[in-house]
């Protein structure tokens, strides 16, 4: 990254900084890197943003791929962390061991519950079926009104673009209660995506 970044980086974000009701984001994404460098580069600049604006970072806890990468930005810019790992991915995702906080839960459900609870906004970045699921668990309990955290896609290099495309068809078809703006705002950089949460 040629420029570093800085509050100053996201214009406006300055004069709201400390009138936000956010303090912390869940960020799923996948355990490994992808094959494009941006997915690696995004994940790093929001990790470093979440730090300093005073963001406390949820995840999945682990230290591959993108989790790693996310967790690994905010740590570096003395920002607090909090991991939840269900038992059953200790191994396969690499429990990272050098988080403020870190919480083995029973299972993959119980895992979503807590990062759900623990956050104000979840963020969304490229990743495998994992991610997925938990995308769509939460904008579904969004939908049902179980909580009304919003829900933000980093559209790094247009990697949910086909998705995108298929929610607006099942919109276009009437097999949504709502607009999909309604309950998902994407973006494609992470300075576009923290211009708008709050």
């Amino acid at each position: 990254m040629d420029n570093p970044l800085t509050l100053a980086s996201i214009p406006g974000k300055l004069d709201r900084y400390f009138h936000m009701k956010i303090e912390a984001v869940a960020v799923f994404c996948g355990s490994k890197p992808g094959l494009h460098p941006i997915y690696a580069q995004h994940a790093a600049e929001l990790g470093k943003f979440i730090a300093i604006l005073g963001y406390k970072l949820v995840y999945g806890g682990g230290n591959r791929g993108l989790m790693g990468t996310v967790a690994n930005a905010v740590l570096m810019n003395d920002g607090k962390v909090m991991g939840v790992m269900p038992k059953i991915l200790v191994d396969w995702e690499q429990q990272h061991e050098s988080l403020s906080e870190l919480a083995i839960v029973p299972d993959m459900h119980s895992r979503k519950k807590m990062m759900y609870d623990l956050c104000d906004a979840a963020i969304i970045l490229p990743g495998g079926f994992g991610t997925l699921d938990e995308l769509f668990e939460m904008v579904t309990w969004n939908q049902l009104k179980i909580h009304d955290k919003k829900i933000y896609i980093l559209n790094s290099n247009g990697f949910y673009k086909h998705l995108l495309g298929h929610l607006k068809q099942m919109e276009k078809d009437g097999f949504l209660y709502e607009g999909v703006a309604e309950r998902i705002i994407v973006c494609d950089t992470p300075v576009e995506l923290f211009n708008k949460i709050g």
